[in-house]
């Protein structure tokens, strides 16, 4: 164990706050203030803070577990690998490569990300690889890549959003999700710009907006659109701009303008009054921006809604330019780089797709395989998760937790148990882990050394502070050992910069090009923003990419691209058997599936278990009074949970957090309809109906 402070990151969402962690004699770990690095400037919020709790033997995996007579009992390593290994051969052999399926995490680090598609795609030879963060912001990374040639969360660091005029934040409850961001938009307002919240709810982050407009869930397509309209009608579009660097104009203009405002309205139940105001704020200012998370991008047409919300942006000058442009807040603390380098089900590393025969070679040459060797694009998350027992038999799974976190989630529990052999490697025993016939337990975060991408497109250092307990090992190693017993000898090292240095060769001349970037200068610089390239022979090295599309987009022509869209439905509508929306979301002191958040005493404290928060004339309705148990129902199955009486929720509408496992499970009712472009579930709308239940 390590004796001095040592700078590193937060282990938790996209921010990737700076933290310093000092060990301390009764075998803790301290966190402390880490004012050098500027996105959080030593601030965290409670999950930061208490992060170390995690870290103790009392609350983690400290040994492998094996299932026998229907139990899971401790089992020395090599016993766990080689059962693990054994079940993959036998499916592999028995049923062709693609029975065996490779489900990841976007908390992997990038290291760890990498070589779990080369994993997949080298020594098991499956096509069926996705990861978790197919449910975060796959969406916005559609729309990004349809309008401007590329997908980096944010284009512009987060110290321009104070500087800008105008911001409109659609679905993000950011005072909950990440609190130490809260502050660039703190002051924003100090500095005389506005802040447009759009959210069913009116949320913390609702209350510090200097406009909030409510709309019905599942209608912020029509939201944009309608507000595009009124750009237009009333000779707000930049012409200029739209001349000289967008192509599809017409085509989207036409689209929009079949979206008046009093029909918006019907749709939304935003008035147009406030459509109007919202208009002005955003144009009048020289620079704005428009901000989306998970609420616009977690429906079924999720691509649509963030491409109209772009559109917005590129009508009225507002994307390729100072302090101006379109980004969407990824989540998870690797969210952006989990998806860069080749854990989601069509992509290799740099961002490559996996169906370019260019790309295909590149990789291929890195990795010292035949390009023709490497599988095809396999299936998105929620279909690789429904194919389980079925075409798929067997299942590693890393860093996360389907069986709180999936769209019909009772579903896909089913589908879990129905494999004929299950690996997970965890930190914790998660209600997934719990199902495995073998579970490994590995390192994590303050016990590992290795790199993430925060959502400004910010590579990180993450550095080891403390080792890890005795029978403890990393998911390099787990997958360096699983390889060596297919008979891959090579190509899977367990030092995580040897890794790094592989990867930089694997992702140059990519989109995200991170050849330019080494350990070193991480270190130095507190973080390097891809793209950065490799220098010429004799050049000075790359600074990175702060801001993109300044000179030109990342299209073949360096032009934007308008994408036309119109308002449909969402999958599922409210009807007279289920007449009220659900919409869900996280809570401060919890994160995610809540398998680490919800082992720690302090978090526990604060938010406790799920809720149900409606209006009180839908309360009234029901004869529900705070705190009575109700039952929410949709097609896909029941959850109960206390009620949560609020003015700052529309009576049409129900919330549920989706942390908590058991009776209160979200995402037990949550519906699995996909986007046709990002394959992204609908979690954000669905139809229900609410019952008051005998306590």
């Amino acid at each position: 164990m390590q004796n001095s402070a040592t700078p590193t990151h937060c282990p938790y969402c996209a921010l990737q706050c700076g933290m310093n962690l000092t060990p301390v004699p009764d075998g803790g770990v301290e966190v402390t203030e880490r004012a050098d690095f500027p996105v959080n400037r030593g601030a965290l919020c409670g999950k930061g803070r208490t992060a170390p709790a995690v870290l103790s033997s009392s609350v983690r995996l400290t040994s492998p577990l094996v299932r026998s007579g229907g139990t899971l009992v401790p089992a020395t390593w090599d016993e766990a690998l080689d059962r693990i290994a054994g079940e993959l051969l036998r499916t592999r052999t028995e049923h062709g490569p693609d029975a065996c399926g490779v489900f990841g995490g976007g908390g992997l680090t990038n290291e760890k990300a990498y070589t779990l598609g080369k994993f997949a795609r080298v020594v098991l030879g499956t096509s069926q690889i996705d990861y978790n963060g197919r449910f975060c912001m796959s969406s916005a990374a559609a729309g990004g890549i349809k309008a401007f040639g590329l997908d980096r969360g944010l284009p512009f660091p987060l110290e321009d959003i104070p500087r800008t005029g105008c911001v409109i934040l659609v679905g993000s409850n950011l005072a909950e999700t990440m609190p130490p961001s809260l502050r660039f938009f703190t002051e924003l307002k100090e500095n005389g710009g506005t802040l447009i919240v759009v959210d069913p709810r009116r949320t913390r982050t609702a209350d510090q907006a200097d406009l909030h407009l409510m709309p019905r869930p599942g209608t912020d397509l029509a939201l944009a659109l309608g507000l595009l309209h009124l750009i237009v009608a009333e000779g707000r579009v930049d012409e200029a701009y739209v001349a000289e660097r967008t192509a599809g104009w017409e085509e989207a203009r036409a689209a929009a303008m079949a979206h008046w405002p009093e029909y918006v309205e019907r749709i939304t139940g935003v008035p147009v009054p406030r459509l109007r105001e919202a208009v002005r704020m955003f144009c009048e200012p020289e620079a704005a921006m428009v901000l989306t998370a998970r609420g616009p991008e977690q429906q079924s047409k999720g691509t649509d809604t963030v491409g109209a919300w772009i559109n917005l942006c590129l009508a009225t000058g507002r994307a390729g330019r100072p302090l101006s442009g379109y980004g969407c807040l990824t989540g998870q603390g690797n969210g952006q780089g989990g998806r860069e380098h080749g854990q989601k089900a069509d992509q290799l590393p740099g961002y490559r797709k996996l169906d370019d025969p260019a790309a295909r070679r590149h990789v291929a040459e890195v990795w010292g395989v035949d390009p023709d060797a490497l599988p095809g694009p396999g299936r998105s998350a929620y279909e690789l998760l429904d194919a389980l027992g079925t075409d798929i038999k067997a299942l590693l799974l890393m860093g996360s937790n389907p069986v709180v976190s999936a769209p019909a989630a009772a579903h896909i529990e089913e589908r879990i148990k129905s494999l004929d052999f299950l690996a997970v490697c965890d930190v914790v025993l998660s209600e997934t882990a719990a199902l495995a016939d073998v579970v490994l337990p590995v390192t994590q975060w303050a016990e590992e050394t290795g790199t993430t991408t925060s959502l400004e497109g910010r590579v990180l250092l993450r550095r080891q502070a403390v080792t890890a307990p005795e029978g403890v090992r990393s998911d390099l190693e787990v997958m360096h050992e699983l390889a060596d017993r297919f008979g891959v000898e090579k190509g899977f090292p367990t030092d995580p910069e040897e890794v790094f240095e592989e990867l930089r060769r694997a992702s140059a001349g990519g989109a995200a090009d991170y050849s330019g970037i080494t350990y070193r200068r991480l270190a130095e610089e507190n973080g390097v923003f891809w793209p950065c390239p490799t220098p010429e022979a004799g050049g000075a090295e790359h600074p990175g990419t702060p801001r993109l599309f300044l000179d030109r987009f990342a299209t073949a022509d360096g032009r934007a691209r308008f994408v036309p869209v119109s308002h449909r439905a969402s999958a599922e509508e409210p009807d007279d058997e289920y007449p009220v929306l659900l919409t869900t979301g996280r809570v401060v002191a919890q994160y995610q599936s809540g398998a680490q958040t919800r082992r720690v005493d302090e978090l526990n404290a604060a938010a406790p278990g799920p809720f149900v928060e409606l209006h009180p004339r839908l309360a009234a309705r029901l004869g529900a009074a705070e705190g009575d148990p109700v039952a929410v129902v949709s097609r896909r199955g029941r959850a109960v949970a206390p009620a949560r009486i609020t003015t700052g929720i529309r009576p049409d509408t129900v919330f549920m957090p989706f942390h908590w496992p058991g009776e209160g499970r979200a995402n037990t009712l949550t519906n699995p309809a996909l986007d046709p472009t990002s394959r992204m579930p609908e979690f954000k709308t669905c139809a229900v109906r609410v019952e008051t239940v005998e306590s």
